[in-house]
């Protein structure tokens, strides 16, 4: 029953990094110095899908405190500036689209979207550096306890950060090329290209980075699979390349959701079956077991999960067919 709630967590969390990480990719690309219709253009682009997404992140901390207490705890306090960063970067987006078109002019406008550009920096980053403190271990003592936050501020926590961050702008730019008309959409492609590019080199940079890292040397228990994830992240990225050149937006934003989903993965594959590996004492690692509430508790939130899934997934899908196609009223061309 652990393993069923830890990926349900991990589902809960990878869809909120795919449905939440467009709109942080659109807000992040605010700061390329469009002029205000095409501003306006991308929010409109995200607007009914916004709120929607953030219920998966809701989902994913209810799931951590229910059914994992005791994970809740450490990685919290182990890993408290990322985290405190990444939720302050959710709250300044969704107060910057709110309140964008209140009444206020121009300047009231501008001042919004710098709010929405610094959250959705704050949140992939702050995102970003969670997932490479879980994969690079943390300083577990024998107490259970994490002592610090030190550990966060390694190479590779920097360089999955900026992995994160630029996954989130490729992303957020291949959905315009799928939500734009065809006009603005062909006027972003490029764009989106080369973005994807440096997502690869990115992503390339932070797998070399781990490679050489002694501590996610040390914390990987199963170091062969985290690199054939990475690799197919990479492919991904790739296929979300060759499908924009291809004028496949439908197939692209497949492909960089896939590659969004994949970190979630490769950290709960590769840690397994730890939740949190200690780089201080060893015998004081974490497991999905030890991690995870007692079985009646687990079983009573399950008469809550199980309604909740494909609620969830209903929801999205009805929103997307509900507005599906382009905001001007063209539908795409998907595959």
């Amino acid at each position: 029953m652990e393993l069923a709630w830890y990926a349900l967590l991990g589902l809960f969390f990878a869809g909120y990094l795919v449905l939440g990480g467009y709109d942080y990719g659109v807000g992040l690309l605010l700061a390329r110095g469009a002029d205000a219709p095409r501003r306006r253009a991308a929010l409109n682009a995200v607007g009914p899908f916004f709120l929607g997404n953030e219920v998966w992140l809701v989902a994913a901390v209810g799931i951590l405190f229910g059914a994992f207490p005791l994970l809740e705890g450490e990685l919290l306090a182990g890993s408290y500036p990322a985290v405190a960063a990444a939720l302050a970067g959710v709250i300044l987006v969704t107060a910057g689209v709110q309140l964008r078109s209140r009444p206020g002019g121009g300047r009231a406008r501008t001042a919004w979207e710098r709010v929405i550009v610094v959250g959705s920096l704050l949140a992939a980053l702050g995102w970003g550096v969670v997932l490479a403190g879980l994969l690079q271990g943390v300083p577990l003592r024998a107490d259970g306890h994490v002592a610090g936050v030190t550990h966060l501020f390694t190479p590779f926590a920097a360089a999955t950060g900026l992995a994160v961050l630029t996954l989130v702008v490729a992303h957020g730019a291949t959905f315009l090329t799928l939500r734009l008309p065809t006009v603005e959409s062909d006027r972003l492609r490029p764009l989106a290209r080369r973005l994807l590019l440096t997502a690869i080199v990115a992503v390339g940079a932070a797998t070399v980075v781990a490679l050489f890292s002694d501590r996610v040397r040390a914390a990987a228990q199963r170091p062969a699979v985290g690199v054939l994830l990475a690799v197919l992240l990479v492919a991904a990225l790739l296929a979300a390349r060759v499908a924009l050149g291809r004028r496949r937006p439908g197939v692209a934003f497949a492909a960089t959701a896939t590659a969004l989903a994949l970190p979630v993965l490769l950290v709960g594959v590769t840690l397994w079956p730890y939740v949190l590996v200690s780089t201080v004492e060893p015998n004081a690692s974490l497991t999905v077991t030890d991690a995870a509430a007692s079985g009646p508790t687990l079983r009573l939130l399950g008469w809550l999960a199980v309604p909740l899934l494909p609620a969830l997934l209903g929801f999205q899908a009805m929103c997307w067919w509900i507005f599906r196609g382009r905001t001007d009223g063209r539908a795409p061309v998907y595959w």
